[in-house]
């Protein structure tokens, strides 16, 4: 006859694979930080503000009724173009601050390790952070097109009585506003990789919240030092180089996309790029921000 003996180590070891967090407890728990943090709430309050403000000018133009009555389809694609514009480059702002809090701040206050003691893998934990990061961005962004939905029904009824002119709009006036908000998505996606590789890589939310917020204003003011160099030298490599440029690219990607008169919001590469080319540069920075962020977390341990 044999008996097993269970150590109270092999009981210790075995109680703590079983209460070993879950990755949807694992995002639901960020989801439920990210909804305590006061910061999450004051960003939402002023990209609030920020979407409406457009709408509240519009009413002071003069023109506005009959432009909206005459030329529609110029009226639509010029107030689309702005009121985007405005979710996509304030909801990055957003989203930098988000990321870079929600990675950041463990590192900084040490918190994670305490997470990581609890059994918690350290890839899991990123994995579940980006998981509750993207669900707060769709969020974002359905909240937003919602938002502007509703003002610019509101614009055009209170503007000409009825809403006739949204009712006559062409079909590829929505097939033209469903890329955009895909371009959008896409601006999104790459800015939420680009903050997390640089919470990673400085491990504190000072640092890598300083690192994503100047890339983009970095990423755009060079290509003004990119025309100092070519008129200096007068070689096209200082105007090609910043067809590689992150920024400027998805400054120019909905224009692009779209076959309306849209026009671009932001610096533009110096040289003329097609979407091909702004979708595999931004595919390919993507992948380096990705990669950045899982093999540092991987590799290095948390010894802060």
């Amino acid at each position: 006859m044999s008996t097993t003996i269970s150590t109270p180590t092999t009981i210790n070891q075995q109680h703590q694979q079983r209460i070993r967090p879950s990755f949807l407890g694992l995002v639901r728990g960020e989801l439920l930080k990210i909804s305590r943090q006061l910061s999450t709430w004051i960003m939402a309050v002023l990209l609030l503000g920020i979407i409406c403000l457009p709408y509240l000018l519009q009413w002071t133009v003069p023109g506005t009724k009959d432009a909206i009555l005459h030329q529609s389809s110029h009226f639509f694609y010029s107030r689309v173009e702005t009121n985007l514009a405005v979710l996509r480059v304030f909801g990055g702002f957003f989203l930098i601050i988000l990321t870079a809090s929600v990675i950041g701040l463990e590192y900084q206050l040490g918190t994670i390790r305490i997470i990581l003691a609890r059994g918690v893998g350290r890839l899991q934990l990123l994995y579940a952070k980006l998981c509750a990061i993207v669900l707060v961005a769709l969020v974002l962004l359905g909240a937003g097109l919602l938002l502007d939905a509703m003002l610019t029904t509101l614009l055009v009824s209170l503007t000409t009585g009825n809403l006739n002119a949204l009712q006559s709009l062409p079909p590829a006036f929505w097939a033209d506003m469903r890329v955009y908000v895909l371009s959008i998505m896409i601006s999104m996606g790459a800015t939420i990789l680009m903050a997390t590789a640089m919470a990673v890589i400085g491990r504190s939310l000072t640092i890598g919240l300083s690192a994503a917020l100047i890339w983009f204003p970095v990423d755009n003011i060079g290509t003004i030092f990119m025309t100092l160099a070519y008129r200096l030298t007068n070689n096209n490599f200082w105007l090609n180089i910043t067809a590689y440029f992150l920024g400027p690219n998805l400054n120019v990607l909905s224009k692009n996309l779209l076959t309306g008169d849209v026009n671009d919001i932001g610096t533009g590469p110096l040289v003329a790029v097609n979407s091909t080319h702004i979708l595999l540069v931004t595919l390919v920075y993507a992948l380096i921000f990705l990669l950045t962020a899982v093999i540092l977390t991987w590799r290095k341990d948390v010894k802060e």
